[in-house]
């Protein structure tokens, strides 16, 4: 008889200790921009992040130089992946031309490849800004087109000074990139 009152205990006690895991999932942001692509195809290589922004926990700069992260805040997908497809798809929409990322899923092989690597990526509680900087490289095997490389930095005003301030303006940032990329491909 006491059996069943103790493991009815440990459930209610395991189930009082457990967390909820909240994830936060980087907006799609669309762009206006139309490029006609100088390429029919695009592949895009898997977005390279520093330690910090490839982490489950999302971090904040919450002092000069200070970043930090809570464990209760979680994003919603690889980051490298998340900013890998976004970027792939906001491609897609802006350019006329097929647009996919890495590994390549379609037959045959891309005209050109981007390759982005990524030096900063953070949200700022101390300034309210998202800022998304590194540099990108397109790559042409093949074809006539000349091999370029290119750094770039977006400062986006976040709504609130936190997290999930930062986590909205990382879709804007990545939006203005996925811009400043078709630019290079398009006339």
């Amino acid at each position: 008889m006491l059996k069943p009152i103790f493991s009815i205990l440990a459930l209610t006690a395991a189930t009082a200790c457990s967390t909820t895991l909240t994830r936060l999932d980087m907006p799609t942001v669309t762009s206006d921009l139309e490029v006609r692509a100088l390429v029919g195809s695009v592949m895009v290589r898997t977005v390279s992040l520093p330690t910090y922004a490839s982490a489950e926990e999302i971090s904040l700069e919450t002092a000069p130089g200070v970043i930090t992260s809570e464990g209760d805040l979680l994003a919603a997908d690889d980051p490298s992946r998340a900013v890998t497809l976004s970027l792939t798809q906001a491609l897609d929409d802006i350019l006329n031309a097929t647009v996919g990322p890495d590994p390549w899923p379609f037959a045959g092989l891309p005209d050109v490849s981007v390759d982005v690597r990524v030096s900063e990526m953070l949200g700022s509680a101390v300034t309210g800004t998202f800022r998304l900087a590194g540099q990108y490289y397109i790559g042409g095997d093949g074809i006539d087109f000349a091999n370029s490389s290119r750094t770039f930095g977006y400062t986006v005003p976040m709504v609130t000074p936190d997290i999930p301030g930062a986590v909205a303006a990382q879709g804007v940032a990545v939006t203005q990139l996925a811009e400043d990329i078709a630019r290079r491909l398009g006339r």
